[in-house]
């Protein structure tokens, strides 16, 4: 345990600052003595001088500090669905069977390919099988995108235009069916549970899906943490934006219409 003066020789910086980060941002975390006296752990040297590589990357404090909180954590949540059912209560789930869910995916793939110049996209195809059939789609989308990931039971790791993050078929991942679109001017997710005990024409998932950017952000943080649980070597390459909080944006409601009107024609075309 450290004195905050011995905390303060350890990163270099001042205890009026640390006092300052603690008032306000909970962090770095002490303990206190029945004197009142600050104790650090010893790990707080890590996270401080993390925080501070953060600020000289360009990071607000308060993103900063979160992404130092984050990284090397493991994930708070199991999947990218039940993450967002627990951050998100207000996103009511749908039942929709397999053979719809698929016209959906391709709507929201084609919205994030007109728009998506930049972005993180994520998706959980459950089966390395499923992957395959868009593979081609998605090596498209990937030339735009600034990271793009594509979670299944792949063998191993593969880093090229896609990268391909093997998820054990035992992880709750392996029920999902899941497309993250975060990125500048852009902001759609899907996350869809497969219920138990459908086979065929007959599986049906139970989805969420949003373009609010809060709710996209929360989206992409939890795949990217997901997914880097697996492959850590991903942290290195998620960008430093993805810290910040999500910026308010005027044209969800019209960007919900187009997404909405492509989602009823390719339902419509494989009714």
């Amino acid at each position: 345990m450290l004195t905050i003066g011995e905390l303060a020789t350890r990163t270099g910086l001042q205890p009026g600052t640390l006092r300052m980060w603690e008032s306000r941002h909970g962090f770095p975390r002490a303990e206190r003595l029945p004197s009142g006296h600050r104790r650090y752990p010893d790990g707080e040297v890590d996270r401080v001088l993390e925080v501070v590589r953060h600020r000289d990357a360009g990071l607000s404090l308060t993103a900063a500090i979160e992404r130092a909180l984050l990284d090397g954590a493991p994930p708070d949540a199991p999947s990218i669905f039940a993450g967002l059912r627990r951050r998100r209560p207000d996103l009511a789930p749908y039942p929709v069977p397999k053979r719809l869910l698929v016209p959906i995916s391709h709507a929201i793939e084609d919205e994030c390919s007109a728009r998506g110049g930049g972005a993180i996209l994520i998706g959980s195809f459950q089966r390395e099988r499923f992957y395959r059939q868009a593979e081609s789609r998605w090596r498209t989308f990937a030339r735009s995108a600034e990271l793009c990931l594509a979670l299944g039971d792949f063998s191993e790791v593969r880093v090229e235009e896609v990268i391909e993050v093997p998820i054990e078929r035992s992880h709750p991942l392996s029920r999902e069916w899941a497309i993250v679109c975060d990125g500048p001017g852009v902001s759609t997710c899907l996350a869809g549970w497969e219920r138990p005990g459908g086979e065929g024409a007959d599986r049906v998932f139970e989805i969420l899906w949003s373009v609010e950017p809060d709710a996209v952000r929360d989206a992409a943080r939890i795949g990217i943490e997901l997914a880097a649980s697996e492959w850590p070597a991903l942290r290195e390459r998620v960008p430093a934006w993805l810290a910040e909080p999500a910026e308010p944006d005027d044209d969800a409601v019209q960007r919900a219409t187009t997404l909405t009107n492509r989602m009823l024609a390719y339902v419509t075309a494989a009714s």
